[in-house]
């Protein structure tokens, strides 16, 4: 049975990767991957800021040893995937939630193994490292990075809007089945007696997602990221893989230990999903999405913005180009000296090295369109202007 839990649950994970990873265009994407402001941000942010902030707390504090060290894994452990559901569902910015995944993901297998060194050594004199199933961690990070490569190439080479709104939709509906599948599970794990811990633990746990919700937001602004960078960066930040500490806390500790260990990721995972909710629904009211602020909620969570805007800017940016030349159009007239109509014959354009985004190439054609129409936005006016230059 816990093969079976296991296998489903990496199945559900790999799908909801590849669809948040396949809903984002390949050159945002690449664009991303050039953002290296953004990214040196949230590697600061993910492997330096949250950890210090859990070591804060377990110090000043003085939480009990397994408490602390459950904690203290928690806010060293990589950002989960859920991070880009957020992210797409609130009209963040989708592809720097997965290329930040991509990332963490990899440098969390050096990083989290030396903040646990460090942090649980000064704070216990206890060595957690050798606690980690590493088994477990490289099968995650397996999947994380296969369903991020192909949900990648698979937006390259399909080079198509309405499969990136199909494959948010198949992502999305991942997510709702893997929420419902970790609830289900943490539901059979017996009696951790979640609600009989004094006010430190509560108050203990809440508050690096908290404080690491402020000092993003106060970082990415300094920086003057864009403002839905600045949402994914604090989703990123805050949002973390509590399995692992699960997974350590069953290693490590027996008995009232245990399930006091077990508390810490359940409520972390809690607390985060509330205060990020709460966090992304502010950040839109203030318009700091892509999604407008005055649409409905239930518009806003349905509609990917991610693909519906860069689709619309495209059609925006198209032009019409005239011949520079006389011979380069024929034109027939009437007896009357009135135009029937014009022929244009244009020179073909130049061809260019085909850029790469790795060994996914980037496609030159035009992209399939979605078919779908950004949503309207109430009290504003849509004024189509046609201009003709000669």
């Amino acid at each position: 049975m816990a093969i079976f839990n296991e296998i489903a649950g990496n199945v559900l994970l790999f799908f909801l990767v590849f669809g948040m990873s396949a809903t984002v265009d390949i050159y945002a994407m690449a664009a991303q991957i050039r953002n290296s402001k953004a990214i040196l941000m949230g590697v600061f942010l993910q492997f330096v800021i949250l950890p210090v902030c859990g070591f804060l707390v377990v110090k000043f504090l003085e939480l009990e040893r397994s408490m602390g060290i459950s904690l203290l894994v928690v806010t060293s452990s990589p950002g989960g995937s859920y991070s880009n559901w957020w992210c797409s569902m609130f009209n963040a910015d989708l592809a720097l939630s997965v290329t930040m995944t991509a990332i963490s993901t990899l440098l969390s297998v050096f990083l989290m193994p030396a903040n646990l060194l460090i942090y649980c050594k000064y704070a216990y004199d206890a060595d957690v490292v050798e606690s980690l199933d590493f088994n477990s961690l490289f099968i995650a990070l397996s999947v994380v990075i296969s369903a991020i490569g192909l949900g990648l190439f698979a937006s390259g080479k399909i080079h198509s809007y309405r499969f990136n709104i199909l494959a948010n939709k198949v992502g999305n509906y991942a997510g709702v089945a893997l929420v419902a599948f970790s609830a289900l599970m943490s539901n059979s794990g017996g009696d951790n007696h979640f609600w009989n811990h004094t006010w430190q633990f509560y108050v203990g746990v809440m508050l690096p997602c908290l404080a690491g919700l402020l000092i993003s937001n106060i970082l990415t602004s300094f920086i003057k990221l864009d403002k839905p960078e600045r949402v994914t960066l604090s989703v990123e930040c805050c949002y973390q893989n509590v399995g692992i500490a699960t997974s350590v806390a069953l290693t490590m500790f027996k008995g009232d230990e245990l399930a006091m260990a077990m508390s810490v990721p359940l409520y972390y995972g809690l607390i985060e999903a509330v205060i990020l909710g709460l966090y992304c629904t502010v950040a839109w009211k203030a318009n700091w999405t892509k999604a407008p602020s005055n649409v409905s909620f239930l518009t806003m969570v349905t509609t990917s913005y991610e693909v519906l805007l860069v689709e619309h800017s495209e059609l925006k940016a198209v032009e019409v180009s005239l011949p520079k030349h006389h011979k380069d159009y024929s034109e027939k007239v009437n007896r009357s000296g009135d135009t029937i109509y014009i022929k244009y014959s244009m020179e073909e354009e130049e061809e260019h090295d085909v850029m790469a985004l790795g060994c996914i190439p980037l496609p030159t054609h035009p992209k399939e369109a979605s078919g779908y129409q950004l949503p309207e936005v109430p009290g504003v006016e849509v004024t189509v202007v046609e201009t003709s230059e000669l």
